[in-house]
């Protein structure tokens, strides 16, 4: 580990003196990439410095205590030697997560997609719920949510429902919701107070840009139309509308919440890029290490990953093996098992990657 560290703060005095250099000043495309990896490195040489500040004054406490004949500074030296010993371990941990190979997309916004699955009218009021407890979540995070699409039942549910949720590091805090989710619940229109098990799957794209797809206007085939749905105030009395394919791949995306035909088309857009976006991502995904994908999740929309138990009001994630208040949850309070999929994660990686 120690070796790594070594070659990214040699790395990082490099760059910064790059950072000068007129000639990488004046082109600003190496500029800015210089910039972007220099502040990437930052916060590990930052902690590697504080890490070797504090391994110094361990090693400055133990010449104290093996040499000094002062039984008052022997005393505060060994104090000293058992509180920098804790702060070397904890630091440790923390070098080894910063060294974990950094997921490019993490700071960007998010499509987030739910679609109701098994259980007729009860997955797709199922999908609501999950859309407001999203909703709620973002709001949290003071991050702004966008309806790009719908379909919805006409009974308060979705069969699909497409939102854009923009905000910093969005796709870092929610990739791994993507997967099933399953419900167990009475529906209202059930006399007999059986419980019923219906589900819907989520997918959490990360927001595609230029740099990330580039799309040939040959390649689009653009249709607008009237937007459907059983009413509401989404509804467009224009055909503004859009349904967008990508010919060579046969992506489909369609936008139907702006009255504007020109924003569908800029919205419908930014959902292929994103959708092509994450054929990549899961063909990179499927190269890496299976046992890891297995246990954490590997964003596939058919493994199910949590279920929301309301006669219990427990909802529990399969692959950390945690439950939580399922009332509390539902109202956005996800960031403890969020966090704790996270932390699962770089574990496994941590233990992937030897350090």
């Amino acid at each position: 580990m120690f070796d790594k560290l070594q070659e990214v703060k040699a790395n990082f005095d490099e760059m910064t003196k790059r950072l000068t250099d007129p000639d990488v000043i004046s082109d600003q495309e190496l500029f800015m990439k210089t910039s972007k990896d220099h502040a990437e490195m930052r916060p590990v040489v930052e902690k590697y410095d504080e890490y070797m500040a504090v391994k110094k004054s361990l090693e400055e406490a133990k010449a104290i205590v093996a040499s000094s004949d002062d039984k008052d500074l022997v005393e505060l030296a060994e104090m000293e030697l058992e509180e920098n010993k804790d702060a070397l371990e904890r630091m440790e941990g923390e070098l080894k997560k910063l060294l974990l190979k950094k997921d490019p997309y993490d700071h960007k916004n998010i499509f987030l997609e739910i679609r109701a699955g098994t259980g007729g009218d009860e997955a797709s009021l199922f999908a609501a719920v999950l859309l407001k407890m999203y909703s709620r979540y973002a709001e949290m995070n003071g991050w702004k949510v966008e309806i790009v699409d719908f379909n919805d039942t006409g009974v308060g549910g979705y069969k699909e429902v497409v939102a854009l949720i923009k905000g910093y590091g969005a796709y870092s805090k929610l990739k791994f919701e993507a997967g099933g989710h399953r419900v167990q619940r009475v529906p209202e229109t059930e006399s007999g107070g059986r419980i019923h098990t219906s589900a819907c799957t989520v997918a959490v794209l990360p927001e595609a840009e230029d740099v990330d797809v580039q799309i040939e206007q040959k390649d689009l085939r653009v249709d607008v139309y009237r937007a459907g749905g059983a009413g509401g105030q989404h509804i467009n009395t224009t055909d503004s509308a859009v349904r967008m394919t990508h010919i060579p791949t046969g992506i489909v995306v369609t936008c139907q919440d702006e009255r504007s035909q020109i924003k569908n088309r800029e919205k419908a857009l930014k959902l292929l890029k994103s959708r092509i976006l994450e054929v990549e991502i899961e063909k990179k995904n499927s190269e890496e290490a299976a046992s890891r994908k297995l246990q954490v999740g590997s964003g596939d929309r058919s493994e199910r990953i949590r279920t929301y138990n309301f006669p219990q009001n427990r909802v529990t994630d399969h692959r950390i093996k945690e439950s939580a208040n399922l009332d509390r949850f539902l109202l956005g309070e996800m960031e403890e098992m969020i966090d704790a999929t996270i932390a699962f994660d770089q574990a496994e990686r941590l233990r992937e990657s030897g350090l």
